[in-house]
């Protein structure tokens, strides 16, 4: 398929499939004529990328996830580059998740201390 194509079945730009392609996560191939000529696989490398971007990653973090399925596995967490990029990414959530509440406790103290009711948080709990 050519790079319009894949573009829309992936929900992206050709803008954006240059810049991948630049950074080494896309491949480069071209036909005789000289157009972009992408496959299957190349759409499940998107997908793949486009949903950790979803899930926060930065776009270099998305690097060990693209090589295990360039390397021929079925899922592009299967590989042991890609399990540690998970395992830097929770502690990051767990830390972020850490701060914020320690940002809303103090918050609550201090709407406590106006005299104001703090608000019942709507996930239950404490929240976060």
């Amino acid at each position: 398929m050519r790079i319009g194509e894949l573009a829309a079945r992936a929900g992206t730009t050709t803008r954006t499939l240059r810049y991948y392609e630049s950074r080494g996560l896309l491949p480069a191939r071209r036909s005789g004529n000289g157009h972009r000529t992408y496959d299957e696989d190349d759409l499940k490398l998107l997908r793949q990328i486009r949903t950790l971007q979803d899930f926060g990653f930065e776009l270099e973090e998305t690097r060990p996830f693209v090589e295990c399925l360039r390397a021929g596995h079925p899922e592009g967490d299967a590989c042991p580059a890609s399990l540690a990029v998970y395992r830097r990414k929770l502690e990051e959530l767990d830390a972020l998740i850490g701060e914020l509440q320690a940002v809303r406790a103090t918050i609550r103290v201090r709407l406590a201390g106006t005299g104001e009711e703090p608000p019942l948080c709507e996930l239950g709990g404490d929240g976060l």
